[in-house]
């Protein structure tokens, strides 16, 4: 415990209050009758004739958030998950000494109360405590100003004060724990069986990006914290299991933002005979299905702006909507210099020395993507941007792959899956050969994969869904750290 204040201090002397009067400040089980979200949906339509007559008796649990005292008489709002309600101590009903206990409470304290139900004079629905315990002493003091928190350093760092302090917390994440919940019945009624792979991995793989490196003492081996479960699953659709699902921690060791954290949760899924247009089809139905089953429509609101996830939804061709929304000539998809002259024209970052593709994918990033708010899926992705995908048949340079993107950012990934182990032996090695040039986000070259492939896979399409950036849209959040509990940070040097 560092330096202590004078109110822990006090905190400290009133524990020491209670020990002395023989009263455990640390409860043992308690079980409560009802939680306070049970009591307010069942009786807050309740008048106060018919809670007079009817005597409704309750025990409930939580911590003090509000505290008022009147002399013989207090008045406490306990809060329970992200619900409150306020109780109601009186020294004639709950006795002299326990009342001279009660005077002990303090901001944060845990107690379990047991009454009834009744309305004050301000019909304020309230519990008439008879007799009350101490679950938990607080011997830390709320932060200043604690009550609706918006300090954003603590509200991410102390995510448990943020939790008491702004209740509609609970609410993003009582949703995000009902999206993920709908996304596994949605898809197991469709006959997917959900999986497991490695999460510590011999060589990264399924994505493009720099992976944590850890080391396994007894095998004296490198592993890596998988960036994608990508090549495991498709290791399980060559071993016959013809529908798979993940719902996996990935690690990513690149920046923060946003839309960025190192540590994300992805909805990965594959199945055998299908293509990217079937995926697109199940993404629709998917999102459709989720915005009914959570938010009670399939038109929500994100950040101001009204998003209509009803199906079908817009599809272009990737080239095709860069030419489309600069409004420019055809031509600079398959001229650098052209390209680069455009980029130029509009203020945006290129680096002309790594060829047309990238110079078209900076363009696409800075100016295509911020205009897709409605449902897109961006289809037909050049081949140097996508090693692990079919080439389309009426266009090798092009591949059966699209991107989802809803309000502006990408939210989903999918492809009919390349399974000629010959064409991915030669695009792993492209990719070899971009690392050995500098890119460390380039992929590796998976030999046990490959010879997975020489097994033989059948026609596959597979997908991966974001669910931190799933969670942003469905609950109207800007930042992912508003849907991650523990975001990560920089340590907090203050300890």
């Amino acid at each position: 415990m560092d330096e202590l204040n004078d109110q822990q201090v006090q905190r400290l002397e009133k524990l020491d209050t209670l020990q002395g009067l023989g009263v455990s400040p640390y409860g043992r089980r308690y079980e409560p009758t009802h939680t306070v979200a049970e009591i307010i949906a069942s009786y807050s339509s309740k008048q106060k004739e018919a809670l007079e007559t009817h005597h409704i008796a309750c025990k409930i649990a939580g911590r003090i958030v509000a505290l008022r005292r009147f002399g013989k008489a207090a008045f406490a709002t306990l809060q329970d998950g992200g619900d409150r309600l306020q109780v109601y101590l009186k020294q004639d009903v709950v006795g002299i000494e326990p009342y001279t206990i009660s005077k002990e409470f303090d901001l944060g304290d845990w107690i379990g109360v047991e009454g009834r139900l009744f309305r004050t004079k301000t019909d304020e629905l309230t519990v008439e405590v008879k007799t009350f315990v101490f679950l938990a002493k607080g011997l830390r003091p709320l932060p200043e100003k604690w009550h609706g928190l918006t300090d954003i350093e603590t509200r991410y760092r102390q995510r448990y004060v943020d939790l008491i302090a702004n209740p509609d917390i609970h609410r993003t994440f009582r949703m995000r724990s009902q999206i993920v919940s709908q996304i596994r019945r949605f898809l197991t009624e469709r006959g997917f069986l959900e999986v497991e792979t490695p999460m510590m991995q011999p060589i990264p793989g399924g994505a493009a990006a720099r992976p944590f490196v850890t080391h396994h003492n007894t095998l004296d081996i490198d592993l890596y914290l998988r960036i994608a479960p990508e090549l495991y699953l498709k290791r399980l659709i060559v071993g016959g299991l013809r529908r798979v699902f993940e719902i996996n921690r990935n690690f990513r060791n690149e920046g923060i933002s946003t839309i960025h954290n190192p540590e994300f949760t992805m909805l990965e899924f594959y199945q055998a005979y299908a293509d990217y247009h079937d995926l697109m089809t199940l993404t629709e139905e998917l999102f459709s299905d989720l915005a009914t089953t959570v938010c009670g429509t399939t038109t929500i609101d994100y950040q101001g702006q009204s998003i209509d996830l009803a199906p079908p939804w817009r599809r272009m061709p990737y080239l095709d909507a860069v030419v489309e929304v600069n409004q420019v000539d055809p031509s600079i998809v398959t001229d650098l210099e052209k390209a680069v002259d455009v980029a130029k024209s509009l203020n945006v970052h290129i680096e002309p020395e790594k060829g047309l593709i990238p110079v078209l994918t900076q363009l696409f990033e800075a100016t295509v993507e911020p205009t897709l708010i409605q449902p897109t899926f961006i289809t037909d992705f050049p081949i140097e941007i996508s090693p692990l995908a079919r080439r389309k048949d009426a266009n090798p340079a092009l591949t059966d792959r699209f991107e989802l993107f809803v309000g502006g950012r990408e939210l989903a990934n999918g492809f009919s899956e390349l399974n000629d182990p010959i064409d991915q032996r030669q695009r792993f090695e492209g990719q070899v050969e971009q690392r050995a040039a500098g890119d460390d986000e380039a992929h590796y070259l998976d030999e046990d994969f490959l010879r997975a492939l020489e097994y033989g896979m059948p026609p596959t399409a597979g997908e991966g869904i974001g669910i931190d950036r799933l969670v942003m849209l469905l609950t109207n959040q800007a930042s992912i750290r508003d849907v991650i509990l523990f975001p990560q940070l920089r340590p907090d040097t203050s300890l």
